[in-house]
């Protein structure tokens, strides 16, 4: 196939931008894989995520099945975690618990990032008085503790998986706003940015095509953090009777279910709380072995 010597230039530009690319990803991947706790926070994920997704593999009960005979037995072969006040499997519930967290929790993520990055790549693009008035509101909203707000907005619009959702995303919204904003301001300025508008790129082209791809990293990261917060919230606010309600299993509702018997029966308050620990623990080091390895100044 013949080409012209400017088609042949775009090609080799091409290839070497592409070469580039291929180098930086196996670079991040490089420095990701040699930091042991992001790579023990990933394995602790990998083996919740396969768990709860695959939950009727690993157990034989379904998560509401009652058997008062069977109440407050201690972990055995039978039953690995022991059962609740109503005979219900511990560790079946503790898995399909595990579902409802992971998926409230993903879908808050989703809901608070889609409109944080819109309105904070708007603040941060367009500046002077547009972003003046955002961050003004900005503040104001971030001067309510999430949590206090999770529960304002959740005691409004009632208790269930997607209200819970809603409930913690409208509280991440100002969080994100400000990352996207502030990753916005520091490459806005950039020569690709500019040559992007000078040859005709409308607004909106620019920041979906040039801006916000080169915003991901950051973005990755606050979203791998924010996971675990946010399953701390549901949890608050199951505990509190705000969230996910019973039957419904939920680690924070199961937590709350069984904190009256905690003297007696141990196991019913210990094992929901391992479970969100961990979790926790695991996105926090995998969030944090994300960020060095997206940072090009922590290159060794």
């Amino acid at each position: 196939m013949f080409r012209t010597k400017k088609q042949k230039e775009e090609l080799a530009n091409d290839l070497v931008a592409l070469s580039k690319k291929n180098t930086r990803t196996a670079d991040i991947l490089s420095r990701l894989v040699r930091n042991k706790l992001g790579m023990l926070g990933m394995i602790i994920i990998a083996i919740l995520l396969i768990l709860v997704i695959f939950a009727p593999v690993f157990t034989d009960y379904p998560y509401d099945a009652q058997s008062f005979p069977d109440r407050f037995i201690n972990p055995c072969w039978e039953h690995p975690l022991g059962t609740d006040n109503f005979g219900r499997d511990l560790w079946s519930r503790m898995l399909y618990g595990g579902r409802i967290s992971l998926l409230v929790s993903l879908v808050a993520i989703i809901i608070s990032s889609a409109v944080g990055i819109t309105v904070g790549a708007i603040a941060g693009f367009f500046g002077g008085r547009i972003d003046n008035v955002i961050t003004r509101i900005l503040d104001i909203l971030m001067a309510i503790p999430a949590l206090l707000m999770a529960i304002a907005v959740s005691s409004a619009l009632g208790t269930g998986p997607m209200k819970t959702a809603l409930a913690i995303a409208i509280s991440g919204i100002p969080y994100s706003a400000r990352v996207m904003r502030s990753t916005v301001l520091t490459i806005k300025d950039n020569e690709y940015i500019e040559a992007a508008q000078a040859t005709g790129s409308t607004n909106a082209r620019t920041i979906f095509k040039h801006v916000l791809p080169n915003t991901i990293a950051p973005l990755i990261v606050s979203a791998t953090l924010d996971i675990g917060g946010n399953i701390m919230a549901i949890s608050g606010l199951s505990f509190i009777g705000l969230g996910v309600q019973a039957p419904t299993p939920e680690w924070g509702s199961i937590l709350s279910a069984g904190r009256e018997f905690l003297r007696d029966f141990p196991p019913i308050v210990i094992f929901p709380a391992l479970f969100i620990g961990l979790t926790l623990f695991g996105f926090n080091i995998l969030g944090d072995a994300l960020r060095d390895a997206l940072d090009p100044r922590l290159k060794d």
